[in-house]
């Protein structure tokens, strides 16, 4: 049994259940930037147009619609090159929320300073972000990170007491 596991049948403390959602949460993202680095890699060598215009069709989606229009004239103008680029960088950063989730999940130590410091250096290039375009979204995004980050922190040094 691991030293940071408490024994079977204890019941999970609060702090407990907060790194098991913060764990899960990492978990989730990084298997759905798994889904999206399959979907480029899945996308290379063929006419996007023709292809996602079944599932646009399908899911009703107005291409004429302000954002959603916007999100597709990207999309479909991406080339091989690009769709590569994104496949890499979303594997890439699904090994390091998969690493975190996972960890936490187990409650290891070592995944909340990485946690802290994964999210923790990611914070200054979301402000940046924020300072280019403002939106609600961003804020929430930075919010949370801020939230996971500063309680990770807090719970780092609750524990070494």
């Amino acid at each position: 049994m691991s030293p940071t596991c408490p024994p079977p049948g204890t019941p999970p403390r609060r702090s407990d259940t907060a790194l098991a959602f913060i764990g899960g949460f990492k978990l989730l993202k990084g298997l759905l930037l798994v889904a999206v680095g399959l979907g480029a890699f899945g996308l290379l060598h063929r006419n996007i147009a023709d292809t996602l215009a079944p599932f646009v069709a399908h899911l009703h989606i107005d291409p004429e619609n302000r954002y959603l229009g916007r999100a597709l004239t990207t999309i479909w103008g991406l080339d091989d090159r690009a769709l590569k680029r994104i496949g890499v960088g979303t594997f890439i950063y699904a090994v390091l929320l998969s690493t975190e989730g996972v960890g936490l999940l187990l409650r290891q130590r070592w995944a909340e300073f990485f946690t802290v410091l994964v999210t923790g250096s990611l914070i200054p290039l979301e402000l940046y972000e924020l300072a280019r375009r403002f939106t609600a979204t961003r804020v929430v995004i930075i919010g949370v990170n801020v939230a996971v980050v500063w309680y990770l922190i807090h719970h780092l040094r609750h524990r070494a007491k």
